[in-house]
């Protein structure tokens, strides 16, 4: 090989690490080797780097930034921060100019391709060749990331007393701790995370209901402002006691009830009873003589105000009034005359008619005030008939309810037995994934509860619950799991708290690569303490099963199907 030929082999190779003095962060050094001794070709290592950018390991990946540095039992150091959330390194990746990110914080910056470091910047050392961050010639740094797990760790939540190493944190407690205070998304209060189920479903002050009576949807805050708007909601007729009246028909209730009050149809002509709406007509007919003492009262002072202003004329047929005024001055003369001999002939004969005419109305009266009493008699049967009815309608209905329940009951425990085991070894089938997804994604279903299964005929009684669009910090992007204890017949001979290990699994249908995780319960926790209503709160994994791995031809989904194995480890028992 010619002079030529050897200077034009020559390549540039990492070959050794060394220590920034100012910030403690380890620097790559890319140096001129000699061919004659050292021979390494570039290409391919920058291709490794590019196949790591377009895929991470999840080992190396993780959707989360810094680790919080309240977390740590001592002070940190500062090349243990991440130099984008300045918190504690969270799976470490170091670029080539030295400085150190969290994986998460690290692709966020290069996202869009390289992109300078802030880091060189402001420490005054920028480059041009080397300060630019690019995914493609960063690497993870093992060795900071195994020294960062080494470090002493302590929850940061206020009540738990939990300690180990930052390691064990980040895998065991993290996102698990049942004093972890998170925001609540509607109302912004603080909550701690074994209690944001019951937070959003009964005491979050901004959750939605819908109303029970006209279904329509409303804040809760808004409850008693719509109660009184509500058109279906029930009231109570105060006079009959009748439960249950929709407020758009209260209306037409009171105006029909036969206890409300009313006053008498005659109270314009001085009748001042006021009697319930069912007993007017026989307020009536007892008061009839009253009502035309009243009717011939009103008629005499009609009677004596005409006698004094005018007098009546027959004009075409028609009885006319006509006033003073209006009369000739003989006219005048001869009405003061007949004044004066106790009322003129025209008006007594009006009067006299007009009490020939009550005669009439009160024979009237009196024909209809029988026809009423026969009608009454005949209303007051009808009505016992459609009370008895009723009564029986109503006995119906109860039994029919209990049928229904009994019925419901039945299914239920047909179900369980269906789908029920009793080795501790539970497959899940859930198919019409793609529907159910979407219900979740929409919160018309955001988890569903698996059938039942045992531990053994006598032994402990458990069930899973599934968020397919994931719940807590696997929302939207993960699959959640949860192992829930539930309450059993033969609680009373178990051994609480329940300890044995679990183990849940979503299975490759091609029989290959099954997602696997595993726990033991904490036995400190209420999870998994003796079960005191139908089921404790559920405990597992979030983070259970990417979402990606679903998408496209997945081995784990299968005509809309997927299948979910939980183990309950028997040792012990």
């Amino acid at each position: 090989m010619d002079n030529a030929a050897c200077h034009r082999g020559v390549i540039y190779s990492v070959v050794s690490m060394m220590t920034h003095t100012r910030t403690g962060l380890t620097r790559s050094l890319t140096v001129r080797s000699n061919p004659q001794y050292l021979m390494i070709s570039t290409s391919s290592t920058v291709g490794k780097w590019k196949a790591m950018a377009r895929s991470l390991p999840s080992s190396l990946d993780s959707t989360l930034p810094g680790i919080s540095r309240e977390v740590l039992s001592v002070s940190m150091e500062p090349k243990y921060q991440c130099q984008q959330c300045k918190e504690i390194l969270r799976k470490p990746f170091q670029a080539q100019c030295g400085h150190r990110f969290c994986v998460f914080c690290f692709k966020q910056l290069t996202s869009s391709g390289p992109t300078p470091c802030e880091a060189c910047r402001a420490e005054g050392i920028f480059e041009e060749t080397t300060s630019m961050l690019n995914i493609t010639v960063a690497f993870p740094d093992n060795a900071a990331r195994r020294e960062i797990d080494s470090l002493p760790a302590k929850c940061p939540n206020d009540g738990c007393s939990w300690s180990g190493t930052l390691k064990e944190y980040e895998g065991q407690h993290e996102g698990r701790c049942d004093f972890e205070r998170v925001k609540c998304e509607a109302c912004q209060a603080l909550i701690l995370v074994s209690e944001k189920e019951r937070h959003n479903e009964r005491e979050c002050e901004a959750r939605t209901l819908n109303c029970k009576y006209c279904k329509v949807t409303f804040n809760f805050k808004e409850i008693k402002a719509h109660d009184e708007i509500c058109q279906k909601f029930p009231m109570q007729c105060k006079d009959c006691g009748k439960k249950k009246i929709p407020r758009e028909k209260f209306q037409e209730h009171i105006k029909s009830c036969a206890k409300s009050k009313s006053a008498c149809q005659f109270s314009e002509i001085g009748c001042r009873a006021v009697v319930d709406n069912g007993k007017q007509q026989e307020h009536e007919q007892t008061s009839m003589t009253d009502h035309l003492r009243l009717m011939l009262a009103v008629l005499s002072s009609v009677r004596l105000r005409a006698e004094g202003a005018g007098e009546w004329q027959e004009d075409s047929g028609l009885g006319l009034y006509r006033g003073p005024e209006d009369a000739s001055p003989a006219g005048a003369h001869a009405a003061g005359h007949h004044a004066g001999r106790g009322g003129s002939p025209g008006v007594q004969q009006k009067v006299t008619a007009l009490e020939n005419i009550v005669c009439v109305l009160n024979r009237e009266v009196e024909r209809s005030a029988l026809t009423l009493e026969a009608l009454s008699r005949q209303h007051r049967l009808d009505q016992e008939k459609i009370e008895n009815l009723s009564n029986k309608v109503r006995q119906l209905e109860r039994t029919l309810t209990m049928r229904d329940l009994q019925l419901a009951e039945s299914e239920q425990s047909l179900r369980e037995l269906q789908f029920c085991t009793y080795d501790g070894v539970f497959i899940w089938k859930i198919a019409d994934f793609s529907r159910r997804r979407q219900d979740a994604v929409g919160g018309r279903a955001p988890a569903m509860f698996s059938p039942a299964f045992y531990s053994s005929k006598y032994g402990y009684k458990m069930c899973l619950r599934l968020y397919l669009n994931g719940d807590g910090t696997g929302r939207g992007t993960h699959l959640s799991l949860f192992f829930v204890v539930m309450r059993g017949k033969y609680d009373a001979l178990l051994k609480w708290p329940f300890s044995q290990k679990v183990t849940l699994m979503l299975l490759d249908q091609n029989n290959r690569e099954h997602i696997i995780d595993a726990f033991r319960p904490d036995v400190s926790s209420t999870s998994f303490q003796r079960p005191i209503s139908e089921m404790n709160i559920a405990s597992g994994c979030p983070l259970f099963c990417p979402l990606a791995k679903l998408a496209g031809k997945s081995s784990y989904l299968r005509d809309d199907t997927i299948f979910i194995k939980a183990i309950v480890d028997l040792t012990g028992l």
